[in-house]
């Protein structure tokens, strides 16, 4: 094959790709190279310009096919300075004329950012307590008898009391020492002042305070009924105004007052008095009580508990924070730099256990954080990588007896616009051998938008996904190693998770856990340091592979935790997945009928996140699929509700 390969790249990108090109073509220019070459020949050009790929790197091979016509074949690098065929610009300008890439149709997102800063900002704060304080000085082991979390949600309980929203927050935004004395003096302590009604039925006034305690409360783990409680559905109708501390920490139940003291004693007060803090809060309060005040948005606020969307990703978003800025060690630019009023301590360093973050930096970098990512998370989706103009999920069957992928492609490709504003639910259902892994591929490929290119996750109904089933997948599907991921690995076992959470709790953050299961393994050879949030709120790059690739290979198993993991931030990587990207359940029958609930909450989010989702399997029961198909439109109506978008 004869090729043409264009160079569009600046400053010491230009060395580096003149050096790897002028090995494989001849020059006919500056920026121009022309050689013939095998398949070989330019899958490994191409491995080695993704290897040395930097920001300015910009290449377009095309392929000769005749006298007067050319066929792109990739871009590696910035495919801004290409068009969709490969054509240079003649003029450009750097000025944003549109203003495209600053509009988006999220209703809620301004309240998602708000709640998740002024959530950093309180978090923590019952890591101001005498015990935990000596944990982190190495005084005190065994496990907590109440989590610092239970504590900062008793802490925000005193500041607000049984004011409605406009009044505790009007005081935020300008306190006097009354309000700063308040914190501590109407504090209601568990096990000491007698049996204390749930946070949550105190604050019943105040649904914006409400959706505070359940984030700060729910950012390390998610409130479990205590042992040999048995749970009734009757139970639901209020579920929240039953929680008491040993739903967060079962040791509380078993444990006396004298043991209790020492938990809620701050002897060197709280950081809620600090200039730093207090800037912060007042911006942030002044904001939400806009909200508050404005008629477009009052209805939001007053049932926030009761949106699954905006209360899922402020979690996401504050959880992602947490457990970035807690692996912050030493003097890494991304740290706040402040002198602290106080000697609280928020965490230790993972390996010496010396000092490491002070408490104060800790609640503003993570408030910080948590408003970046809330922020960035309606564009994230813009500068994650597709698959586009493949050939083989363009390809006509060659067959007769797969003729029906062809007509299946095309009708996916009719729907594509409504399924861009309204979801789409699909079920391909065909005997073994007839080509359903393929056709799934083409069914997504043409629903996605074709100057753009496609981003799906194919999760296959097993227990376990080996190496060779993924390589399998993408040898059918004739995939390059940049365009597809490959997830192995089973799920860690109970006695492992809770040895890596000791650890982590052990420094005084539990946010430090890995965010995938430690016995698993992201199988992917493309960039993963380009995209601006992934860069810089995910240090892991297993978990940045399983977000970038275009084509990710899985099991369901893998994506599961995205709606049930309890401890840790196992959900954070499968939730941000949903969001980019649409998915395949291959073979979801495969799984007997205790799995049934998490399968379908899966569905559920999959709707909720704005997926579309396609259902493959030569038996699919119709009341499964019934089933499936209520949980996807009932996710779905909340993501419409959210996001503009129109329900369909």
């Amino acid at each position: 094959m004869n090729i043409l390969l264009i160079s569009q790249c600046d400053k010491r990108a230009l060395t580096e790709t003149r050096r790897i090109l002028d090995q494989f073509a001849e020059r006919r220019g500056d920026r121009t190279w022309q050689t013939p070459i095998t398949r070989d020949g330019l899958a490994t050009l191409h491995r080695l310009l993704r290897k040395t790929a930097r920001k300015n790197t910009a290449v377009a091979c095309h392929w000769i096919r005749g006298l007067d016509h050319s066929e792109l074949l990739w871009i590696v690098g910035d495919r801004r300075r290409f068009n969709d065929i490969g054509a240079v610009p003649t003029n450009t300008t750097q000025r944003n004329i549109l203003k495209q890439a600053d509009e988006n149709d999220w209703h809620s997102g301004e309240l998602i950012r708000l709640l998740v800063d002024l959530a950093g900002l309180l978090h923590d704060l019952g890591k101001a307590s005498e015990t935990f304080q000596a944990r982190l000085h190495g005084k005190l082991t065994g496990r907590n008898l109440i989590r610092h979390e239970w504590a900062s949600v008793r802490l925000l309980e005193a500041f607000v009391g049984d004011d409605e929203d406009a009044a505790w927050l009007a005081r935020l935004a300008a306190p006097s020492e009354t309000d700063d004395s308040r914190w501590l003096k109407q504090l209601r302590k568990d096990g000491l002042d007698g049996p204390l009604d749930s946070p949550f039925k105190r604050l019943s006034q105040a649904p914006l305070a409400r959706a505070l305690v359940w984030l700060i409360l729910t950012h390390h783990r998610l409130p479990k009924l205590p042992d040999g409680r048995a749970f009734q559905m009757s139970a639901l109708s209020g579920l929240l105004d039953q929680i008491q501390p040993s739903w967060n920490e079962t040791a509380f139940a078993s444990s006396d007052a004298k043991a209790l003291r020492a938990y809620w004693r701050f002897p060197h007060g709280l950081p809620v008095t600090t200039d730093a803090w207090r800037r912060r809060a007042t911006r942030m309060a002044r904001r939400l009580l806009s909200l508050l005040s404005s008629p477009n948005t009052t209805a939001a606020c007053a049932a926030v508990l009761d949106n699954p969307f905006v209360m899922h990703l402020s979690r996401l978003s504050l959880m992602l924070a947490d457990h970035h800025y807690s692996s912050l060690e030493g003097d890494q630019s991304e740290r706040i730099t402040i002198t602290p009023d106080t000697p609280l301590l928020a965490n230790t360093c993972r390996k010496s256990s010396d000092p490491n973050q002070p408490l104060e930096e800790h609640l503003l970098g993570v408030a910080q954080h948590g408003a970046q990512v809330a922020r960035f998370l309606p564009r994230c989706e813009q500068h994650l990588p597709r698959l586009g103009k493949h050939k083989r999920l363009k390809q006509r069957a060659q067959q007769e007896r797969f003729r029906w992928q062809d007509k299946s492609a095309d009708m996916a490709a009719g729907m594509r616009e409504r399924s861009r504003d309204q979801g789409a639910f699909i079920v391909n259902m065909a005997s073994t051998g007839c080509g359903k892994t393929l056709a799934n591929a083409r069914i997504m490929y043409s629903l996605a938008d074709p100057a753009q290119g496609m981003r799906c996750a194919f999760a296959l109904g097993l227990r376990t996904l080996t190496l060779q089933t993924g390589k399998a997948f993408r040898d059918l599907l004739r995939l390059d190693d940049e365009d597809l991921a490959i997830r192995v690995g089973g799920s860690a076992s109970r006695a492992l998770f809770e040895h890596h959470e000791a650890q982590a709790e052990a420094s005084g953050s539990a946010s430090r856990q890995a965010l995938l299961e430690e016995d698993t393994h992201v199988v992917y050879e493309g960039q993963t340091d380009q995209h601006p949030l992934l860069s810089r709120a995910v240090a892991n790059p297993q978990v940045r592979a399983l977000l970038v690739a275009p084509v990710l290979v899985c099991t369901i198993d893998h994506l599961t935790p995205a709606t049930e993991s309890q401890r840790g931030g196992r959900q954070i990587a499968p939730m941000l997945r949903l969001m980019s990207g649409d998915l395949v359940l291959d073979e979801p029958d495969d799984f007997d009928l205790d799995d049934l609930p998490a399968l379908t909450r899966l569905v559920h989010w999959a709707g909720l996140l704005g997926a579309r989702l396609l259902l493959s399997s030569a038996t699919l029961p119709p009341a499964l699929v019934q089933g499936l198909f209520e949980a996807y439109r009932n996710g779905r109506q909340h993501f419409h509700h959210n996001r503009g978008a129109q329900p369909g």
